[in-house]
């Protein structure tokens, strides 16, 4: 029942704070939550700090029954969005909730309303905030904590989200791969072949020069993956933005630029996964919880990496060229990460149609091991 239901919109810091504190609270008995840092979580919701919101914004709410925090919820305009894909969709995320029907309809309902007033006629989630970010919704892969920048869920948020009108929009998948197995002979002929054919060049990022790296790399992304579905370019202050937060915990030999005669034209990016060393921390890095977190950095206490930025040019994507340098960036990535002895690494995510990407994970005997989705609905009466 739905007696001493309530909804709260989040109006400053304080209550920020409290959103953020909803995720932990409703996970307690679940093994596989990984507590966020908050330092992170502030930083990424608030819009005097994150340059997401220099083109979009924002709203959140936080859901009680009896003065306790039952579900969260936010909802997202954004004018990147508007240009690159349709000037009426608007978008929620950071969706989590109790199992309750009552509940999830009332979260729902309110982030509809806002976007309705906002002009929007339809909406698609979760985004948390944005597709260059956390987005989807876990729907399979409950039995494993999620990696680094990847989401977690419950498994009756589906049911949660179809009940309240929303239908399946699109599939992402991550891979996971064995770091310490060897390539398949017949791949590993076409990464020898690469290596040596004199067109082709791939190096490791080079941190002195991380800046112009990153700008590399951010260029071709934006390129490889424009008319992708939903994509949405990162403007240049969002890519400045995420290259000072990966450069914290990013190791050198884990990303690689691919060079087509002298031109670079894909590129790789994998970073540890730092959940795995957060876990005990309760989400505080204060103020003993840094020291921890570095040390374990330094003494390579580090099982696995995740790749969350990986682009191909289009002209070269679909090509033996394209598959050659793909999987010759893989093959560096996993040997370096091997020297540290890690166990695993996940390649996410990946539409499902996205199938030459597919096709090439697959070719290294890369496995599904976790789907994610993104719903939508109709906000027409």
């Amino acid at each position: 029942m739905s007696y001493g239901l309530s909804i709260h919109r989040v109006k400053d810091k304080q209550g920020l704070r409290q959103f953020i504190d909803v995720a932990p609270h409703l996970y307690q008995d679940d093994p596989c939550f990984i507590t966020p840092l908050v330092m992170e979580r502030m930083e990424k919701l608030s819009a005097d700090k994150n340059p997401y919101f220099k083109h979009a914004e924002a709203q959140y709410w936080i859901a009680h029954r009896d003065g306790e925090p039952v579900g969260r919820i936010s909802a997202q305009v954004d004018q990147l969005v508007h240009s690159e894909i349709d000037p009426k969709l608007g978008q929620m995320g950071m969706f989590e909730a109790i199992n309750d029907e009552p509940v999830a309809a009332l979260l729902f309902k309110t982030a509809e309303n806002w976007l309705r007033d906002k002009g929007m006629t339809q909406v698609q989630g979760p985004f948390n905030l944005s597709v260059n970010e956390e987005c989807g919704l876990l729907i399979d892969g409950f039995d494993t904590p999620p990696m680094i920048m990847m989401g977690h869920g419950r498994s009756y948020y589906r049911a949660l989200f179809e009940v309240n009108g929303y239908e399946k929009a699109k599939e992402m998948y991550a891979y996971l791969i064995d770091i310490q197995e060897s390539l398949p002979p017949g791949i590993q002929r076409i990464v020898d072949m690469a290596r040596r054919n004199r067109h082709l060049h791939v190096r490791p990022l080079d941190m002195k020069n991380f800046d112009h790296d990153l700008k590399i790399c951010f260029s071709i992304f934006n390129k490889a993956w424009a008319g992708n579905w939903g994509f949405v370019p990162f403007t240049d202050e969002e890519a400045l933005h995420a290259a000072k937060s990966m450069k914290q915990v990013l190791i050198a030999e884990w990303g690689r630029i691919a060079y087509y005669d002298d031109k670079p034209v894909a590129f790789m990016i994998a970073l540890p996964d730092i959940n795995g060393m957060i876990g005990d921390l309760d989400g505080k890095l204060l103020p003993f919880g840094w020291a921890k977190f570095l040390w374990r950095l330094k003494m390579n206490d580090i099982e696995g990496m995740r790749v969350p930025l990986m682009g191909i040019l289009p002209e070269h994507q679909k090509t033996p060229v394209g598959a050659a340098l793909a999987l010759h960036m893989i093959e560096d990535v996993r040997l370096a990460a091997l020297k540290r002895n890690l166990q695993r690494g996940e390649l996410s995510w990946i539409l499902e149609d996205n199938m030459g990407m597919r096709n090439i994970i697959s070719r290294i005997e890369s496995v599904v091991y976790k789907t994610y989705a993104i719903f939508e609905k109709s906000l027409l009466p």
